[in-house]
């Protein structure tokens, strides 16, 4: 049974969802091909892509959490950022430690040149230390992982706190001039770049609040580590899960 759907997106761009649970992307080039994220890696990943294209692959982890590594065994290298990678050995299955791929280090200001189509490298610590951003420079697409998105989990113990996560978000504004739309890590098709700004200014509301006048308010999230608040940033549900110590720097 096939547990990993493929999609195309758009002439260059194919959408990977694992079993419904984390996205992937092959992004194809004239001369090469990304891979960004290889998501739980319930199949195998490598051959999935040789089913979209046989040119040589680069391939990028987001982040370092399992749901975006768990498929790289089936590669011979990848590339994640530095703070990150101490992940793969965490999560990675032991079956999957076994065949570890060769690691290579992203940091910003990276470009990748694929053919007629680069992707620059940019970093948003904050749900992981080491989570970057993949700007699709000439078709103004921002692959984002899960540094931004829909149901952002900061409450993890190595998240960052809120301000700095803001920081850092702030840092980057220029990049809505540079993209139209978003793909992040567990998406069915594109976002529109306002989701940048409107989880932005969620988190904003959770670090100028006085007196803890909105986390009072805000209700119970409750997940696997335990319970922390979720502060809903948009008329569509989307929300910010954080833990309320956590939220100054």
């Amino acid at each position: 049974m096939e547990k990993i759907r493929k999609e195309q997106l758009t002439e260059q761009i194919w959408l990977l969802d694992d079993n419904g649970d984390t996205t992937g992307f092959v992004i194809v080039g004239k001369d090469k091909a990304m891979v960004v994220d290889t998501m739980n890696g319930s199949e195998d990943v490598y051959m999935i892509v040789r089913e979209i294209t046989d040119l040589p692959l680069i391939v990028v982890n987001t982040h370092g959490h399992p749901d975006h590594i768990g498929g790289n065994h089936f590669f011979k290298e990848i590339y994640i950022n530095e703070r990150d990678v101490q992940m793969i050995d965490v999560f990675s299955s032991p079956e999957a430690k076994k065949q570890l791929p060769k690691v290579n280090l992203v940091r910003e200001g990276d470009i990748f040149d694929l053919g007629e189509y680069t992707v620059e490298v940019y970093e948003l610590p904050g749900h992981t230390v080491g989570s970057i951003l993949l700007l699709l420079k000439e078709e103004r697409i921002l692959f984002t992982g899960d540094a931004i998105n829909h149901h952002l989990w900061m409450q993890l113990e190595d998240s960052l706190p809120l301000e700095e996560n803001l920081k850092q978000l702030e840092r980057l504004s220029f990049l809505k001039d540079k993209a139209d739309r978003i793909l992040h890590g567990h998406t069915k098709n594109f976002d529109d770049i306002g989701l940048f700004t409107l989880m932005e200014n969620g988190i904003r509301e959770l670090v100028h609040q006085k007196d803890l006048e909105i986390t009072d308010k805000d209700p119970d999230y409750n997940w696997f580590g335990g319970v922390a608040k979720q502060h809903k940033f948009d008329n569509e549900g989307s929300v910010i899960c954080y833990r309320p110590e956590n939220r100054l720097c």
